[in-house]
């Protein structure tokens, strides 16, 4: 199905109007007229792009200003800002390869892996029991790389099992937020500062900024020791950086990417008091159904919802509603309107 043009509550196939409900803009901040705005201003005072070093000795400040932004808001203690959440995944999967073996979870995110990942049907649970045997036989230090949420089947994870990790050996936590981060957290600022890790692990976080936040880009959060190694490396330093602009329009819309979220939250709360036909998890906005003829049934009364198969053709079909903070309550009750009915 191609799509002419969206407008974040609904979208346009071959000249028709749907509501829309799929997709990962979950603040709807790329088609906020608010952030477009700061988004112009951006481009007026820095440009379209940047192609410069983020180590040249010309520099602009906005990149640092940012990145303190970050941290605070995400509660790390510091912060480095890519031109993608697979970028941002892979530089902290070479710093960290250096230093330990990269262990990752069946689920893992392929922005995870320094090499091609290969398919597994091992549960969690069981992942998890093996990791522990493994850690206390290991020799060498290990890097554990899962996923923060699973948006797809609708999935958090355990980490309670940290504790019972040697503490006479050092572990890292690697964890990939991108759906999270926006949403989840005090304030939407994630997972970094909600995981219980004890003192022989450390926890770094890498996301994508480009869907709930909106922002062409990605970011690595951890120790200022981490992070100082990644930024002060060759492959940090030829990579283009992420566009001045979006990070100029990130320090603008902090109070408004709260109020997105608050709004969220509300049509979350609404559908799942209102709609019990599907599974999710508490303040999230993505909901799975097993029923995946209900794309087909909605399509007829033009509402378009995210069902296709993943990882690839072959794999099983996933049918979900995604509400983002675009919608308006009258959207959704149409939505859960026509669910019930079906």
């Amino acid at each position: 199905m191609e799509l002419q043009s969206i407008t974040g509550r609904t979208i346009f196939v071959a000249g028709k109007e749907y509501l829309y409900f799929a997709g990962t803009a979950y603040l709807g901040i790329s088609t906020n007229e608010q952030f477009q705005s700061y988004l112009l201003e951006g481009f007026r005072k820095y440009g379209a792009n940047y192609g410069g070093s983020r180590l040249s000795n010309l520099r602009f400040p906005i990149f640092d200003e940012a990145e303190a932004s970050m941290a605070q808001w995400t509660g790390a203690e510091s912060a480095l800002i890519v031109s993608s959440g697979t970028l941002a995944g892979q530089l902290a999967t070479r710093m960290l390869s250096q230093k330990g073996k990269l262990v990752h979870t069946p689920d893992a995110h392929p922005a995870l892996f320094q090499t091609q990942p290969e398919s597994s049907t091992l549960s969690y649970e069981s992942w998890v029991e093996r990791v522990l045997e493994r850690a206390h036989a290991s020799q060498y230090p290990l890097v554990f790389c899962c996923n923060a949420i699973d948006p797809l089947w609708l999935k958090t994870y355990d980490f309670s099992w940290l504790h019972e990790l040697p503490k006479d050996k050092t572990f890292t936590l690697l964890l990939d937020d991108s759906h999270g981060i926006g949403i989840t957290g005090k304030l939407g600022g994630g997972i970094f500062t909600t995981v219980d890790a004890p003192e022989q692990v450390e926890v770094m976080v890498v996301a994508s900024l480009g869907k709930a936040l909106g922002i062409s880009g990605g970011v690595i959060l951890g120790k200022a020791t981490q992070i100082n190694q990644i930024k002060y490396n060759s492959f940090f330093g030829g990579a283009s950086p992420a566009s001045p602009a979006y990070l100029y329009a990130f320090l603008q819309a902090q109070q408004l990417y709260e109020v997105q979220r608050t709004h969220l939250l509300a049509l979350i709360h609404w559908f799942q008091h209102n709609c019990t036909a599907f599974k999710s998890l508490p303040n999230y906005p993505v909901f799975n159904t097993s029923y995946h003829h209900l794309f087909e049934y909605l399509q007829e009364k033009e509402i378009l919802i995210s069902s296709f198969p993943y990882p690839t053709p072959g794999s099983e079909r996933i049918t979900r509603v995604v509400l983002n903070a675009a919608h308006h309550l009258d959207d959704v009750k149409k939505l859960v309107f026509d669910v019930n009915q079906f």
